[in-house]
């Protein structure tokens, strides 16, 4: 069974009004009928051109936003049915990773705090060695309580070091980081409740290309240490053959061509997916 199924997955953005009247639109379909299956420790690379709605899917999955219609199983369990307390727990097992290092990051916070607020928000269960479920009403009080006594602490020292940042980065705001450091941060961040899924969304594209293939390694390497299966979502048709398992293209909100890495980069059935192989340089490895 996969870990992750999605069917005829649908998003219309209604248009807003006009003042000065006119015809009705339907409105922008910007996911439209995707169905798709993403198995336990793979990646599947989501390929395709700005506006194809990549990131819209991405943010369906996690239910950040809420589809038109569709169906959306995690391990059999149709997210889409559940109330907003369970889907609450649910999330524990469904992260990201945004695109922007710099905006994702509140500027307000230490590194320390950015790291474990998903520990404190979702309850440090555990961890002060009672099994104290610190998601209910003064839920975060105890998990601070936890934190003093060095629980969280211990679990942001082990988060920045899988991300390969020093432990002395805890005491930092974001602004005293580079851009790859802003988004270790962030990777760091998503791991903390040791999900099962993450969607990583252009994690690279607004780094330099040096960093950005460090970005991309470390990604590779957490997945194979900590079992992690991803959903990458990219423009670069070289960056996703890197890092995936298989690949989808998406255009204009539908998956065009699904297939194992080899099969889509060196036989390409449908002719977008050949128009962004010949449009970008090839990686080498």
């Amino acid at each position: 069974m996969a870990l992750l199924e999605i069917r005829n997955l649908t998003k219309v953005f209604a248009h807003t009004a006009s003042p000065f009247g006119g015809t009705p639109h339907e409105g922008v379909r910007a996911v439209d009928d995707v169905s798709l299956e993403i198995h336990a420790g793979e990646t599947l690379g989501l390929v395709g051109e700005s506006g194809s709605g990549k990131s819209t899917l991405g943010r369906l999955i996690l239910r950040l936003i809420e589809p038109t219609s569709g169906t959306i199983l995690l391990e059999g369990r149709n997210l889409l049915a559940e109330g907003r307390s369970e889907m609450r727990s649910l999330r524990r097992d469904l992260q990201i990773i945004f695109q922007d290092p710099f905006g994702s990051l509140d500027p307000r916070f230490r590194v320390e705090d950015i790291i474990a607020e998903p520990l404190i928000i979702h309850g440090a269960r555990g961890q002060d060695g009672k099994g104290h479920d610190f998601s209910r009403a003064e839920g975060r009080a105890k998990a601070e309580a936890a934190l003093s006594a060095g629980g969280i602490r211990s679990r942001v020292a082990e988060l920045l070091r899988a991300v390969g940042l020093d432990e002395s980065a805890r005491r930092r705001y974001p602004h005293e980081f580079s851009g790859g450091q802003r988004q270790r941060i962030g990777i760091a961040r998503a791991l903390a409740l040791r999900p099962k899924f993450i969607v990583c969304d252009e994690p690279v594209s607004a780094l330099d290309v040096s960093v950005g293939a460090q970005i991309v390694n470390l990604l590779a390497q957490l997945q194979r240490d900590f079992g992690l299966t991803y959903l990458f979502i990219s423009h670069s048709m070289p960056v996703v053959r890197y890092l995936s398992t298989r690949i989808a293209v998406m255009y204009r909100g539908k998956i065009v061509e699904v297939g194992d890495t080899r099969q889509i980069t060196e036989r390409p059935a449908h002719a977008y997916t050949r128009s962004l192989l010949e449009a970008t340089p090839q990686l080498t490895s």
